[in-house]
């Protein structure tokens, strides 16, 4: 069988679409796989990393703040089309899948009109422009959150829940200790708190500003900090707090890094994570139940990821921080809830509760079965 998938942009994209071609590979061992992304976009990256072929698309994003720069973008859309209409015309996949974003909406669109089944995986509780407006041309969305009739026909949903990484729940606390000891050599101890920052591969500023202000009270609290700053934030960062400081930070179990090789040990080891509300974070921590602080990002169309944060805040399995107020309320309830051992069990029951398992299986198995119907 020959699958399509296509999608990108960001990592909420393509985690699950790379979790669910290695789904398709353990299920259908011949499973012929071709992505489809943005040239330009992190996809084309990391997809051949993880071993599968793609192709990209000069597809972009419209420019909403200077409209009479969109005559080239929709100039590109139009290629863009054509292109994808080649690549479906020449693979002739048996099912395309689509993620969400730019090259989704284009490779998905031809797919349909060749009359290729088409399966949506949408990760929001509120659904992204390019899902939307391909409703009508899927035979299947498969979504993360219930009550997503309000976006899709309802007869074509199934509730799968987001693939994850699949080697997160891999770690442990005494490994990570190793890890950190001879990646970072900072001393961590396993009867001291921790709390794991994950602001995104680029980092979020008002996280990054309000762990700044605050690193000097956490130390001062015995609390161990896992950093993940983002490559944008990381040297002016490591400035203002100087080499000095961060290497005496070291001794005391703090740790400053752009970018985190080891997400399974970093999250096996923390008490408590703060972390934006994308899909595929919330998935992984859902999956991991771990007590968390959700700090939306306010730079996402439709502010989904605030939608994705009170979907766990309705049932008491996480805590919400407003963008605009994480310079103040991040620490505080921070160090609040690390001094409450009973709210951070009731919220790691909770998240827990809210897992989806094995979602890219499932996810695989409703593909391969429209495949062999077909």
């Amino acid at each position: 069988m020959r699958y399509l998938i296509s999608g990108g942009g960001t990592g909420g994209h393509i985690f699950p679409a790379v979790s669910i071609a290695n789904a398709l590979k353990e299920l259908d061992k011949d499973a012929d796989i071709l992505f489809v992304g943005a040239l330009g976009r992190m996809e084309m990256e990391r997809v051949p990393q993880a071993g599968y072929k793609i192709e990209g698309l000069p597809v972009r994003g419209f420019n909403r703040a200077q409209p009479w720069k969109n005559i080239s973008v929709l100039f590109d859309l139009w290629r863009s089309m054509r292109m994808a209409k080649r690549i479906v015309r020449d693979f002739k996949p048996d099912v395309a899948v689509g993620v969400g974003g730019y090259a989704s909406g284009a490779a998905m669109k031809v797919a349909a009109k060749m009359g290729i089944p088409v399966v949506l995986q949408e990760q929001n509780g509120f659904a992204g422009v390019t899902n939307k407006l391909l409703k009508d041309d899927a035979r299947l969305i498969c979504v993360a959150y219930e009550g997503m009739e309000k976006f899709f026909p309802k007869e074509k949903i199934i509730l799968t829940g987001n693939p994850v990484r699949q080697n997160l729940t891999t770690g442990s606390k005494a490994h990570a200790i190793g890890w950190l000891k001879e990646e970072y050599d900072a001393t961590f101890a396993a009867d001291k708190q921790t709390l794991l920052i994950i602001g995104g591969s680029l980092g979020a500023r008002t996280i990054n500003e309000a762990m700044t202000a605050g690193l000097p009270q956490l130390a001062d609290a015995g609390i161990q900090v896992i950093w993940q700053t983002g490559k944008t934030h990381y040297e002016g960062i490591c400035a203002n707090l100087g080499a000095e400081r961060l290497e005496a930070y070291k001794k005391q179990g703090i740790v400053v890094t752009a970018f985190l090789s080891n997400m399974p040990d970093a999250y096996a080891i923390a008490d408590l994570v703060v972390s934006r509300a994308g899909a595929s974070s919330i998935s992984e921590l859902c999956l991991l139940g771990k007590a968390c602080i959700l700090i939306p990002s306010p730079n996402v169309a439709e502010d989904h990821q605030t939608h994705n944060a009170m979907a766990l805040v309705r049932k008491d399995a996480a805590v919400l921080v407003k963008d605009a107020e994480a310079s103040k309320e991040l620490l505080p309830r921070a160090l609040e809830l690390l001094g409450d051992a009973k709210k951070l069990a009731v919220m790691r029951k909770n998240i827990l509760a809210l897992a989806q398992t094995d979602s890219a299986a499932r996810i695989a198995t409703e593909v391969i079965r429209l495949a062999q119907k077909r």
